[in-house]
């Protein structure tokens, strides 16, 4: 388990000592509820909150010669329970329940406090990304596609792209957080033959969860698959972000880098390094992320059921996709937030070609005038191809052809060439991202 940099909360829930709490918590509803219903003494349900005490080494003891951890657990239980002199109503513990009642109920208690944390951290990055996006709304640069120069761009609507897919993420987390939000209480292979649903209804929504609708020993694992799913999904965007600025950081680009600290150091033989050390991280840490999925799809199909194939993988990916995918989020926004950017660079890089990026208006320009679509692209990309390989002024060449200028005029030349027409509806993509309302509004 990754514990080393993640949120202390984040850690704490995954803790064994958490994980025993929980299973505590599903025991004690379940006794309660029991008690409301008759099937289980009301004093005994009362002693059971008052002295049922879990302890992670002493369970760890017990698991080392039972090889087993909910006879552990169980055992540790009825321990303090005798240790508080109350040890006739342990007998009323875990009464009517199997293993997984406990395990899966309490797991999902766990991912719904996993769950809150992250969405907390992801809203924050949201919050950034629009910010970001508005402060570079008018920083001009070239876009590029392929690695290649393309057509002019702002580095804003890289953060609104971005802030798009990250809204999308959080509906789909979202979902998937409230459908795993399932516990289950219908015994060995779901037929409820020791306790009924009412009572499973009633456990549950002491524990705010909802009963599954149908299930074997254990919940379908669809939902923990899907979960992680997800968590993969929101790993590839920090990705994503992450890479974008490992390739604007390259020597050659430098129009933005992550933060470089005053005593930090790039490398052992070169003193002038700045490595983009934290986003090859995330780019790294991201596919761990995306491992998981696979084992996680993999749990779907049990035997009958049930076996516990599943139940070693999850002991791993539950907490380590929630804890690294908090740990990218996290990352992620310092990254963000304290990114270097450099419009002068910007600038220059999109000069760089001196003007090959307006040849696609410039095509159109010429073939709205009255000049073959085919023989227009000819003609432009005989100068872009020349220019591209002297270094030649393209526009110039454009500007002193007889043939394109029985088309175009000096001034529609120049309107081809113009950065303001080719970027005219970045405030239309403003409102269609950020202005959801005002979008379906108008659609009307």
């Amino acid at each position: 388990m990754i514990t080393r940099y993640t949120r202390p909360d984040m850690g704490r829930i995954w803790s064994e000592e958490n994980k025993y709490r929980q299973w505590l918590e599903v025991e004690l509803a379940a006794s309660e509820a029991l008690a409301e219903s008759g099937e289980v003494p009301g004093e005994a349900a009362r002693a059971l909150r008052q002295h049922a005490k879990t302890d992670a080494a002493r369970i760890a003891e017990i698991e080392r010669e039972v090889r087993h951890d909910v006879i552990a657990f169980t055992t540790c239980v009825a321990e303090s329970m005798a240790a508080a002199g109350a040890a006739e109503y342990s007998r009323w513990f875990h009464y009517g329940l199997t293993s997984n009642d406990v395990v899966d109920t309490a797991q999902a208690l766990q991912i719904a406090g996993a769950s809150k944390l992250l969405l907390e951290g992801m809203r924050e990055l949201l919050g950034l990304l629009k910010d970001k996006a508005y402060e570079h709304r008018s920083t001009v640069m070239i876009g590029r596609t392929h690695g290649i120069h393309a057509e002019p761009y702002t580095f804003g609507l890289k953060f609104a792209l971005w802030y798009d897919e990250l809204e999308r993420d959080i509906h789909r987390f979202e979902l998937a957080a409230d459908d795993i939000r399932t516990g289950k209480i219908s015994g060995a292979v779901g037929t409820f033959a020791h306790i009924g649903p009412e009572a499973e209804e009633r456990i549950c929504a002491i524990l705010n969860l909802r009963p599954a609708a149908i299930a074997s020993q254990v919940i379908s694992r669809d939902l923990h698959a899907a979960y992680i799913a997800v968590l993969a999904l929101v790993a590839a965007l920090c990705e994503k972000i992450a890479l974008e600025v490992r390739h604007l950081q390259r020597t050659e680009v430098r129009e933005a880098e992550e933060p470089f600290g005053a005593g930090q150091k790039g490398s052992s033989a070169m003193p002038h390094k700045r490595n983009p050390v934290t986003a090859e991280q995330i780019c790294g840490l991201a596919r761990l992320v995306r491992s998981n999925v696979q084992a996680a799809y993999e749990n779907i199909a049990l035997w009958h059921e049930r076996d516990i194939s599943h139940s070693s993988v999850e002991r791993v990916v539950l907490p380590d996709s929630c804890i690294l995918t908090d740990y990218l989020i996290a990352k992620t926004a310092w990254l963000v937030r304290d990114m270097r950017v450099n419009s002068k660079f910007m600038r220059q890089n999109l000069d760089l070609t001196k003007g090959l990026v307006f040849s696609g208006q410039l095509l159109l320009d010429l073939a709205a005038s009255g000049m073959l679509r085919e023989h227009a692209y000819k003609v432009v990309q005989s100068h872009a191809m020349h220019s591209w390989e002297t270094g030649g002024d393209f526009r110039a060449a454009v500007e002193s052809d007889t043939e394109i200028r029985k088309y175009l005029s000096l001034e529609q030349i120049e309107e081809a060439f113009a950065l303001t027409r080719q970027l005219r509806n970045v405030d239309k993509i403003y409102t269609r991202v950020f202005d959801r309302k005002a979008t379906s509004v108008q659609a009307q």
